[in-house]
């Protein structure tokens, strides 16, 4: 069968950003995943080869991350 490839993780929403980016690589090894902090922006234009994950103070997800 095939299997739905993966573009984002509602799920890691509150984990720890470095949890949630072990999460993104086991389901997406093929992207890279940028870790910044809550509000910053972010080059524009969508990569399909790109995950943003952003934390707010206390180091926890605080959006979901998604490819783009």
């Amino acid at each position: 069968k095939m299997s739905t490839i993966k573009t984002s993780w509602p799920e890691v929403v509150g984990w720890p950003a470095a949890q949630a980016v072990t999460q993104v690589n086991t389901d997406r090894p093929d992207v890279a995943i940028e870790v910044l902090p809550s509000g910053t922006s972010v080059s524009p234009g969508f990569s399909s080869t790109r995950v943003h994950v952003f934390f707010d103070g206390t180091g926890s997800v605080a959006a979901t991350p998604q490819v783009g």
